[in-house]
């Protein structure tokens, strides 16, 4: 029994001695902990997130199987045009082209338009010899016909029923006609107002003695004589045409 007296002195004498060889700390709290026993508490919410770090660098390709290529992205705005190239060399003369359908047409077009000329000459040709006096030339086809159908057949030409505008054209009338030909002179708008088919009045006449006369009230058209002088007359009567030409 006397032995666990002594141990507790010996052990008393050890920490005095070692809590005497320690410094105080002023710094130190001189505060006493209080240990309390009870039971744990409930775990807090937790804290907020921190702030991203920097970016690391780019890591190396992985070794997996590659995935499918997304969509491509959208066109970006056209850039700027470059400078233009050089230009390049001149190169062979290539062969003529051929157009077959529009040469054919135009020849068609050519031969067609020949055709309606000769046709024109040989109508032309059948008025037989003409006579020119001034700028114009008078024709017959010496055939005979109604005023109406003279003026027809003048038309067709381009021409106008012969109209003397002085002696020298009546005579030539006359000359490729022989007489019994209409003239280009009416009053079938005013009695006894004779008037050309311009409807412009004669100046130049040459009336046969005793006319004109508008026998029977329907002679209103004229026709030259053999004579080379005028006589009014019925224009459904039957005479030559004579046409005349501007040269």
């Amino acid at each position: 029994m006397a032995l666990f007296p002594s141990l507790s002195l010996l052990l008393l004498s050890v920490v005095t001695t070692s809590y005497s060889e320690i410094e105080p700390d002023e710094n130190l709290q001189k505060t006493c902990p209080v240990i309390t026993c009870a039971s744990p508490g409930i775990n807090g919410l937790p804290g907020r997130d921190g702030r991203d770090g920097p970016k690391g660098e780019k890591g190396e390709p992985g070794q997996g199987l590659r995935g499918i290529q997304g969509p491509p992205g959208k066109l970006g705005p056209q850039g700027n045009p470059g400078p233009p190239g050089l230009p390049g060399s001149v190169g062979q003369k290539g062969d003529p082209g051929k157009c077959p359908e529009r040469d054919d047409r135009l020849a068609a077009l050519e031969r067609e338009a020949l055709r309606s000329e000769l046709e024109r000459v040989k109508e032309w040709l059948a008025f037989g010899l003409g006579k020119q006096v001034g700028k114009k030339f008078f024709l017959t086809n010496r055939q005979k016909m109604s005023f109406d159908k003279v003026k027809a057949v003048c038309t067709h030409f381009h021409a106008s029923v012969a109209t003397p505008m002085n002696a020298e054209e009546n005579t030539a009338i006359l000359h490729i006609t022989g007489g019994d030909a209409f003239l280009g002179i009416t009053d079938e708008e005013k009695e006894g107002h004779f008037v050309d088919l311009t409807g412009r009045p004669v100046a130049y006449q040459n009336w046969n003695d005793n006319e004109p006369n508008n026998a029977g009230s329907g002679e209103h058209c004229v026709m030259i004589r053999t004579d080379g002088t005028w006589n009014d007359i019925n224009c459904t009567a039957s005479l030559l045409a004579a046409c005349e030409f501007s040269v």
